[in-house]
């Protein structure tokens, strides 16, 4: 062979073997990229050749499947009661794709998640059956919150103190997934209303709408001074001046109750009443630092809070004025939180100062309920000593008893609490948030359950506006009816 045929040879070799790598390339990478590329019609066409897998409620699947009429997309996402439970499940849309439940579990829903598998399915390149995911929420408890908070703006959190499941989580204004699951033009009407509505329906107030928390936040700085030392017990006397001034200002910060005891105050007396110049002058004394660290062990800043869905990060500011500091240890200025967030304040306090970690997951499961995943046993964290957890508990049942919390008050139950009400707008120009976090105890069965709500607007007037008025009474239906479970 003479040398112009070997490097003939040679260079159409080479070019083979450059065809090879690029084949190669398209059918393995690009191909998946491809694959897995939002507007790739083929992915909407694959993940609804088939009904879904569901999401449990109670035992009941409260998602289904439904043969559609026309078109390439074989199947839509059904539900049942889709507006009482779209703070749990999310949307799952032929459009406009999947959230919260519903797109966290996406692969184990429509069957291609690789843990459902079978090694026959993996030779046959099959489909597996989709799976299930079983969720910690009550039926009961999440129905008594939706139609408690009825026509208000807000949200409501119930869980179990002991495990950390999440019994109940409400958003209102809801919505019905069910009309945004096709590709019809009254899906695409519905989503354009939904999306143009000022009250945002679609955002979860439960865990991603953090607003001042107002009083209940007291409880953080309560807990704060416990574990600091600086009192022994909340029934001892503080150094609280009434009205307390706020450091270098000539504010002076007053009470919502003018008349009530809350000069030198003791803490418990203080939280009865919702002492604003207690607590103010608490946290300055106590400083920043220690507010947020205290703050930081019940949950706030933590900005990867998962229970699966992402929550949204309640904050505790640093780099505050001596005043603005005083504003933060009654909620105000820059403290904000989710109804998630003050849940489990409570939660911890009830649970001897151990906080489990919140979720609303139990098990996910394959078709044949063969468990795949299961969240029952959650991580723990001691926040307080069980001894100033005790401290609170005794000074939240004197908030239920005899305090600005009555309207939480359950027959042959031990129930605690802190209301709230936080500012809202410049110079308080809009209408105040009304907050309640609670805890309840069964007297006869010892059965527990945290509750935390938030109305951020209702057609109460203005001067009805509070955290017994228009919160309390949503965390009672709440607990009640935990308790009865």
């Amino acid at each position: 062979m003479n040398k112009t045929i070997r490097r003939a040879a040679l260079f159409t070799l080479l070019l083979v073997f450059a065809l090879l790598v690029r084949a190669t390339w398209v059918q393995f990478y690009d191909g998946q990229a491809l694959a897995d590329n939002k507007n790739n019609r083929r992915k909407a066409i694959d993940q609804y050749a088939y009904p879904l897998g569901d999401i449990i409620v109670g035992g009941n699947a409260i998602t289904g499947s439904a043969r559609t009429s026309g078109g390439d997309l074989a199947y839509k996402r059904t539900y049942t009661d889709g507006a009482l439970y779209a703070a749990v499940t999310g949307y799952s849309s032929q459009v406009y794709g999947a959230n919260q439940l519903e797109g966290i579990y996406q692969s184990v829903l429509d069957g291609t998640d690789l843990q459902l598998r079978t090694p026959v399915d993996t030779l046959t390149n099959k489909r597996a059956d989709p799976g299930d995911v079983v969720t910690t929420i009550d039926p009961a408890v999440q129905k008594a919150g939706y139609e408690a908070l009825g026509g208000n703006k807000g949200a409501a959190v119930a869980m179990d103190p002991v495990t950390g499941k999440i019994l109940g989580m409400v958003s209102t204004p809801s919505y019905d997934p069910s009309k945004i699951a096709g590709s019809g033009s009254s899906d695409a009407a519905e989503w354009q209303k939904l999306g143009k509505d000022a009250d945002k329906p679609l955002v979860n107030r439960a865990i991603r709408q953090p607003l001042p928390p107002g009083s209940t936040f007291k409880l953080v700085v309560a807990a704060a001074a416990l574990e600091d030392g600086r009192y022994s017990s909340v029934d001892q006397k503080t150094d609280s001046p009434n009205p307390y001034q706020l450091p270098g200002t000539i504010t002076d910060l007053e009470n919502e109750n003018k008349s009530a005891p809350c000069e030198n105050a003791s803490l418990r007396v203080a939280l009865q009443y919702s002492c604003n110049n207690v607590f103010a002058k608490l946290a300055v004394d106590l400083g920043q630092d220690k507010v947020k660290a205290m703050a930081e062990k019940f949950g706030f800043n933590e900005t990867q809070r998962d229970v699966p869905v992402r929550a949204y990060a309640s904050v505790y500011p640093s780099g505050m004025d001596r005043a603005q500091t005083g504003l933060s240890g009654i909620g105000q200025f820059d403290v904000t939180a989710t109804p998630l967030e003050m849940a489990m304040v409570s939660a911890a306090i009830e649970n001897d100062g151990v906080l489990v970690s919140p979720h609303m997951v139990s098990q996910v499961t394959d078709a044949d309920g063969t468990v795949l995943k299961s969240y029952d046993d959650a991580g723990s964290q001691r926040i307080v000593s069980a001894s100033t957890a005790r401290e609170l508990q005794s000074a939240m049942v004197t908030v239920v008893e005899q305090g600005t919390g009555t309207n939480a008050r359950i027959s042959g139950a031990t129930v605690g609490g802190k209301t709230g009400t936080a500012q809202h707008g410049e110079n308080n120009s809009k209408t105040p948030y009304a907050w309640f976090t609670s805890y309840a105890t069964d007297k006869s069965t010892g059965k527990q359950v945290a509750v935390a709500v938030m109305v951020e607007q209702s057609d109460a007037a203005r001067s009805e506006v509070s955290g017994n008025g228009l919160a309390a009474p949503i965390a009672r239906a709440m607990m009640q009816a935990a308790l009865k479970n």
